[in-house]
C-alpha cells in the first residue's frame, strides 16, 4: 500500500480494502454494511470480491449551520446520536437549532431508507462479523454513529474499513470497534476527496443500482444453495 498516493475512484478504493480484509473471504457470519451514499460503491466493491453480502445502514452527518461539509456530528436509524461536543459548544449552537437539525435528518434518513430498502427487512446482524464501509473518514462521528446502532443489535465483531482518514480521527475510532481497516492515514489530511483522483458525488440512482445488483447475486446464490 505504501504506493498507494490517491485512488482512482470509491470501487478502486473498495477493491484494495477487499484485499486488506481477505480473511473474511466468503465467510458465512461476515455481511458489509455501506453507508450511503458515498460508502456504496466502496462497499459494493468489497463485497462483491469477498463474496460477502451486501447491505445499507442509514446515518447522516450533521454539518455546522453554514459550513455544511464540516461535520459537527451524525444521526442514524432509531434516533442513534452521536455529537462533537466541542464543536456545539464552541459554535454557540443553540439546543433548540440542534434539535431541529437532528429531526430534519432523521426524517431523510427515513425517507431514504424507504426508497433504498423498500419492503426489504433490515438485516439481522446478532453473532454477525459486520464489515461498515464507508468512502473515508473525517471527524468520525458518521462511522460513530453507524457503530452505536449495530452494537445494539450484538454482533459479534465490529469491523470499521474506510480507505483514507487523518491519524487522529482513526486513533480515536480504533478503541471502539474490534478492527479497524484505513488504507491511507495521511498527517496533511485536508478532506477526503483530496485523496481521490475522482470524487464525483454518489447519485440516489447509483446506490439503487448497485443494491438491486448485489441482492439480485444473493438471491440468485441462495436459490442455487437451496436446489
Amino acid at each position: 500500500m505504501a504506493d498507494i498516493q490517491r485512488f482512482r475512484h470509491r470501487a478502486h478504493a473498495g477493491k484494495l480494502l477487499a484485499h486488506a480484509l481477505h480473511a473474511y473471504e466468503r465467510d458465512p457470519r461476515a455481511i458489509v454494511l455501506a453507508l450511503p451514499r458515498g460508502g456504496v460503491p466502496v462497499g459494493f466493491a468489497i463485497a462483491r470480491d469477498l463474496d460477502l453480502a451486501l447491505d445499507v445502514l442509514m446515518v447522516r452527518k450533521l454539518g455546522l449551520p453554514g459550513q455544511e461539509e464540516f461535520a459537527m456530528g451524525a444521526v442514524g436509524s432509531g434516533g442513534v446520536r452521536v455529537l462533537q461536543a466541542g464543536i456545539v459548544d464552541a459554535c454557540g449552537i443553540a439546543s433548540e437549532a440542534l434539535e431541529l437539525l437532528c429531526q430534519d435528518a432523521l426524517r431523510d434518513i427515513a425517507a431514504r431508507e424507504r426508497q433504498f430498502r423498500g419492503a426489504r427487512p433490515p438485516p439481522r446482524l446478532r453473532d454477525c462479523h459486520v464489515i461498515l464501509a464507508d468512502d473515508g473518514l473525517a471527524t468520525g462521528s458518521t462511522m460513530r454513529a453507524a457503530i452505536d446502532m449495530v452494537r445494539q443489535q450484538e454482533p459479534a465483531r465490529v469491523i470499521a474499513a474506510v480507505p483514507v482518514g487523518p491519524p487522529e480521527s482513526c486513533a480515536a475510532l480504533a478503541g471502539e470497534v474490534d478492527e479497524l481497516v484505513c488504507l491511507l492515514r495521511p498527517p496533511h489530511f485536508y478532506a477526503v476527496s483530496h485523496w481521490y483522483r475522482r470524487f464525483d458525488q454518489t447519485t440516489d440512482d447509483e446506490v439503487q443500482d448497485l443494491l438491486a445488483l448485489a441482492w439480485r447475486k444473493q438471491r440468485q446464490a441462495q436459490a442455487e444453495a437451496h436446489h
